[in-house]
């Protein structure tokens, strides 16, 4: 059964969300209305997943997301999946890049199935992900999925790595090559991708959502 803290500052939204989830068999453990008492859910509770809209009080801007990012420092084995109106590109990005595992973002506007629902929350909830095509396109502005097939299979076996967290260290150590080999690949791959430097994105994660999405 997956344990469930839902932050969302509509009541009924926030009620509807608790409803659909425990008739399929989760467990809400709390539903709250703010990013800070989601915080301090988190803390108390231990879920397994939290489900998060990112304009919540006290400015309705982007509170939400910025908890996100900061609970997956703090707490890297729970899953979070936001579920919001917006796409905020800048903290996207921040959260895939604590670690894409365990991550989610959904457009409440795209989803028109509740099983599609369920079934990311369960996924997220065990260290998946579920990101919608329109926030993958947001972050990758035109670059698709479709531009892993430049890659060769080794550059394709490196960012398999770089979507589990591995370092340049790491990557150089379970391929049994040299950290300036690592390095080599890695730059080989983000040209393929078209991702060049940016204050905007980092190429590591917008690389590593290429992949998960292809």
């Amino acid at each position: 059964m997956t344990r469930i803290v839902i932050a969302e500052d509509s009541a009924i939204l926030r009620e509807g969300l608790a409803q659909l989830l425990l008739d399929r068999g989760h467990d809400v453990v709390a539903t709250v209305g703010n990013a800070a008492e989601m915080l301090v859910a988190v803390d108390e509770l231990t879920p397994d997943v939290v489900v998060v809209d990112i304009r919540m009080p006290p400015t309705c801007t982007d509170e939400g997301l910025v908890a996100a990012v900061s609970l997956r420092r703090s707490h890297p084995g729970i899953g979070v999946l936001v579920f919001s109106q917006w796409v905020e590109t800048r903290y996207a990005t921040e959260l895939l890049a604590v670690n894409p595992e365990g991550v989610g973002y959904l457009l409440k506007d795209r989803v028109a199935d509740i099983a599609e629902f369920d079934a990311a929350v369960r996924r997220v909830a065990t260290g998946g992900t579920a990101l919608d095509p329109e926030v993958v396109r947001q972050l990758m502005g035109n670059r698709g999925a479709s531009a892993l097939d430049r890659l060769t299979p080794r550059e394709r076996e490196v960012l398999a790595l770089m979507a589990e967290g591995h370092s340049n260290n790491g990557l150089a150590q379970s391929l049994s090559i040299t950290e300036r080999a690592v390095e080599k690949h890695v730059s080989a791959i983000f040209t393929k991708l078209d991702l060049a430097p940016s204050h905007a994105h980092h190429r590591r994660v917008l690389a590593v959502v290429t992949y998960l999405n292809s």
